[in-house]
């Protein structure tokens, strides 16, 4: 399976901005390569979407190619209006019930309570 890693910086590198720093600036290269890439293919992004407007218009592209989000990763300072919007969603690590391993049975082979 092959995953792409998209960077929204990368991506504003290689094309030309009437407003750079700006929404705008970032959503244009990314709307052009979201809608460019075959569907249902696997992919990563960092450094988007950085904002909520980001985050908003991000799920529209989404909704229009009926697709979805497996999980959100936010980084250290990523605003906190970003962060509760993927965790309302279920997308956060945060948000999903913990992760816990069944337990062998007392004193089998693997059993870890009985490790000493």
């Amino acid at each position: 399976m092959h995953i792409e890693h998209v960077s929204s910086v990368g991506l504003m590198r290689r094309g030309i901005s009437r407003h750079p720093g700006t929404d705008e600036a970032v959503l244009a290269p990314l709307r052009r390569w979201f809608f460019s890439r075959k569907p249902d293919a696997g992919f990563v992004l960092t450094d988007f979407p950085a904002t909520l407007l980001q985050a908003k218009v991000f799920d529209e592209w989404l909704d229009a190619r009926d697709e979805s989000l497996d999980a959100v990763h936010a980084g250290p300072g990523a605003p906190a209006a970003l962060v509760a919007h993927y965790r309302d969603l279920g997308l956060t690590a945060d948000a999903a019930p913990p992760f816990t391993l069944p337990l062998a049975p007392e004193g089998a082979a693997g059993d870890l309570r009985s490790a000493r």
